[in-house]
């Protein structure tokens, strides 16, 4: 795990609501600390979506917890009571993010048994602690999905590059392959929730712009074509190995996978405008793309049932291909449209 912004403001946060808690006289503020950790968000619409909906499940569970309270006791069988009804009732009204912090509210009140004042403050100290998470979130390196997305691609095509290079030759330590795929499918995983955030925002957004449309879309494919890619190395470690093969079927396959590694690398640099245009074309690749296809069928008819098994891993590496190609054209128009919005407006 890495240092990141989100662990530094979430000590910010929780140090910002015990100030504020301090100043105001509001006991205890741990209350508030509490509230400032669960609130903490990883983009700015999910900042502001995760307040509203936390000030009004709140509200509710706190008007319940001063009910309840009131004319029953803060006996631990009431508490749970309580919590099982305020879980039911924010899972109806379709707040289930906001229920842990939202229990935090109901127990600290139903503890005043009653009393108001208490209930009221220790309501506050909830609200302290969501108030200066959001507004911390939004004024100290706000979260940006672009960027981070930007900075996973690379780091999870550098782990898939290397495991792809050394999967046909087995190279690598079993061990140790084992360990990297597991960080890559960390890693997608990771680019997955970050895309899910920016494809959110961009949904939520009323303005925007065309091209930051286009650009979602981008994404969406680069993140598929790396998916294709592991796809390929779990094809491998499935079925490769497990069937007969030639020194010449293993030159084959490990060839037409570093180009397709090399083609790959040559698209995340042409979409972010690092090499010249027109160094690779995707018709060759394509082309070498059937072809490889082709002869791995071939190959297969030949040989036995055996030989269905490199046929499963050759489909695999057929796909990664044709992902990649598909990227390669989606980034170039992309490119195309950009150019030919900036001439126009020029």
């Amino acid at each position: 795990m890495t240092f990141g912004a989100r662990m530094l403001k979430t000590g910010i946060a929780v140090t910002l609501a015990l100030y504020v808690s301090i100043w105001l006289n509001f006991t205890p503020p741990v209350i508030a600390a509490v509230a400032a950790i669960f609130a903490l968000q990883p983009s700015i619409y999910r900042s502001w979506r995760h307040f509203l909906e936390q000030v009004q499940a709140n509200t509710l569970g706190a008007v319940i917890a001063l009910l309840a309270g009131t004319y029953f006791s803060n006996e631990p069988i009431a508490i749970g009571v309580v919590c099982i009804l305020v879980i039911m009732l924010c899972m109806k009204i379709g707040m289930g993010d906001s229920i842990g912090l939202t229990l935090v509210t109901v127990v600290a009140v139903m503890e005043a048994s009653g009393q108001w004042e208490f209930a009221l403050n220790r309501f506050l100290l909830s609200m302290i602690g969501i108030v200066s998470a959001f507004l911390l979130n939004i004024a100290f390196i706000p979260p940006d999905p672009r960027e981070q997305f930007n900075k996973q691609i690379h780091t999870v095509f550098n782990q898939l590059s290397l495991l792809l290079r050394t999967a046909i030759s087995d190279e690598m330590k079993e061990k140790v392959f084992r360990e990297q795929k597991e960080e890559l499918e960390d890693g997608l995983r990771a680019m997955t929730d970050k895309y899910k955030l920016l494809e959110e925002e961009l949904k939520k957004l009323k303005r925007a712009k065309y091209r930051q449309k286009r650009q979602i879309v981008v994404y969406k494919q680069l993140l598929h074509n790396l998916q294709k890619g592991f796809e390929v190395l779990e094809a491998v470690q499935e079925h490769y190995f497990q069937s007969s093969r030639t020194p010449d079927i293993n030159s084959n396959y490990d060839r037409h996978l570093e180009m397709l590694i090399k083609f790959n690398e040559h698209v995340l640099l042409k979409f972010e405008e690092k090499v010249k245009p027109g160094s690779w074309k995707s018709d060759t690749v394509e082309e070498a793309n059937n072809t490889f296809i082709k002869h791995a069928r071939n190959c297969s008819n030949e040989g036995g049932d055996e030989s269905l098994r490199l046929l499963i891993v050759a489909g695999a590496i057929y796909d990664y291909g044709h992902q990649t190609i598909r990227s390669d054209r989606l980034v170039e128009r992309t490119e195309a449209d950009d150019e030919e919005l900036a001439s126009s407006a020029g």
